[in-house]
């Protein structure tokens, strides 16, 4: 999968997936902001969901890019090895979370207390039941994170791009469909249904792959995963940590406060997701693999490979988010009207999803770099230095948290985030740049440059149409989405120009990418 080509379409081939992921995501959000607004059920259903969301990436999410994938992609041209290391680490994972979830429905109160002190009795005790019901959900959950391993390590993109929309896209369908009887519980059910689809659509891809039941603590590939994943999973635990003290913080800055952050942060992962995951997954195996050789001839053109297919990630990461997070910042009331603002979902919960939008803003750039950086520490299964970084940057959080949450409430939590993510960046870039003796030469630094340009120049005309256009949010939707389509047009044509007038690089990555995925 090595060069400009290759990563194109794999990246787009994830991109896409993780694009009707994420427009089913907002399709989501849109119907919660409906159905329950920024309210004190929707506080209670998102601190119930972080408590498998945190457990899945302790137990299996941080496991699939640090460990799963480098170790699988050693078996992954031999369906009988493969299947081996596979019924094993499907069986061992299934059992491992099958025991946290009868654990969690026990200690449901004791959590509760602990994530959402500032909550009312009445908040804690609906949390209690959100929390019980949404928890078989981990069991899916972990089950399509090793599948979703298995098929990256072979390749296989498709599959996981098309299962990343089903967990949205069951969450919709229940709210809608159970909503008049369940309430806010109906989002809780949709979680479930939605992991399960997850799951189910990624297993016809490893058709060929003998699967069955096999605990056997002694394989040698689990072995080496676990090996691989303990220092992740340390890091883990203290950012499972932070994340406890935030949702805490979070619930003591007012009702809507947690929902209004999760509005927002839904705006932030749209380009995360579409971006920065579909590149970095698509990168991965071919790092892994130029990795291995790296280590065996000590440098050489393995060397130079794993600098340029990093390097080249790393530019196609930043050539795209750059324009969308200028977009987003510009013209956030807007698009937060057009997506949000109907139903429960009143001005006031769109003023706060605004500002808590405009606070996670300067680190969003920063943390699509930054995925890309710890995938590169991944494939040569190094995973103790984005540990020591993380756990670094979640001090860093709780710093900047408890300093801003007197003053700015709410606001300061969010921008305490995005000191963590920009702290964290950095300091993996500085790692990074000293374990491949330098970058210089790559264009990164020209490059970087060529897109603040043409962001700059692309703001200066979103600015000018949103100020003619869209200088209020109007009721009428249709008029709206017509402002943010001519303003996106204007401001991408500015973009794409200015990156024509001061080099064609950048074009040529882009225009590349798309002529990989149309062969």
């Amino acid at each position: 999968m090595s060069g400009r080509p290759a990563l194109g379409r794999s990246a787009l081939i994830i991109g896409l997936g993780g694009a009707g992921s994420r427009v089913l995501g907002l399709v989501r959000e849109q119907v919660v902001a409906a159905l329950f607004g920024a309210s004190a059920a929707t506080d209670a259903f998102r601190v119930a969901f972080r408590v498998p969301l945190a457990l899945y990436d302790l137990l299996i999410g941080g496991m699939v890019s640090s460990a799963m994938v480098p170790v699988l992609s050693e078996d992954a041209a031999d369906n009988a090895a493969l299947g081996r290391r596979l019924s094993v680490l499907l069986t061992v994972a299934t059992l491992i979370l099958l025991a946290a979830v009868v654990l969690l429905m026990a200690l449901a109160p004791q959590l509760i207390a602990l994530l959402g002190a500032g909550y009312s009795a009445g908040v804690q005790a609906l949390s209690v039941d959100l929390v019980r019901v949404v928890l078989p959900a981990l069991v899916f959950m972990g089950v399509s994170g090793v599948l979703t391993a298995a098929l990256n390590s072979r390749e296989r993109f498709h599959y996981p791009a098309i299962a990343t929309a089903a967990f949205n896209g069951g969450v919709v369908l229940a709210a809608l469909a159970l909503h008049q009887q369940f309430g806010i519980a109906s989002l809780a059910l949709g979680v479930v249904g939605g992991a399960a689809l997850q799951a189910a659509l990624q297993a016809p891809g490893l058709r060929g792959v003998p699967l069955r039941p096999r605990f056997d603590l002694t394989d040698p590939a689990l072995r080496r995963m676990l090996r691989l994943y303990l220092p992740v999973a340390l890091g883990l635990v203290v950012s499972t940590v932070g994340i406890a003290i935030d949702t805490n913080l979070a619930s003591r800055t007012g009702e809507g406060s947690l929902a209004a952050m999760g509005f927002a942060t839904t705006l932030v992962q749209f380009p995360l997701g579409l971006i920065a995951t579909g590149v970095s997954s698509a990168v991965l195996p071919a790092l892994a693999r130029h990795a291995k050789v790296m280590s065996g001839d000590g440098g050489g053109s393995a060397r130079q490979a794993y600098r340029s297919e990093l390097a080249l990630a790393l530019r196609l990461v930043l050539v795209t988010i750059a324009p969308a997070t200028v977009a987003l910042v510009v013209l956030r009331e807007p698009v937060i009207a057009l997506l949000f603002q109907r139903g429960a979902f009143d001005d006031t919960a769109a003023a706060r999803t605004s500002l808590a939008f405009l606070a996670y803003a300067p680190g969003l750039p920063a943390a699509a770099l930054d995925q890309v950086l710890i995938f590169g520490f991944y494939a040569q299964q190094r995973t103790i230095p984005p540990v020591l970084v993380g756990v670094a940057a979640v001090g860093i959080y709780l710093v900047c948290g408890l300093a801003l949450i007197g003053p700015l409430g709410m606001t300061g939590l969010a921008l305490a985030n995005s000191v963590q993510w920009l702290s964290h960046a950095i300091i993996m870039a500085l790692l990074t740049q000293r374990s491949l003796g330098g970058l210089g030469g790559l264009g990164l630094g020209p490059a970087a440059l060529r897109v603040v340009l043409a962001s700059l120049a692309m703001a200066a005309i979103l600015l000018v149409v949103r100020t003619q256009l869209l200088r209020e949010a109007p009721g009428d939707g249709l008029f709206l989405a017509g402002g943010l389509v001519v303003a996106g047009v204007a401001g991408a044509a500015a973009y794409v120009g200015t990156l024509a007038v001061l080099g064609r690089g950048e074009l040529t990555l882009l225009v590349d990418a798309v002529r990989a995925r149309r062969g």
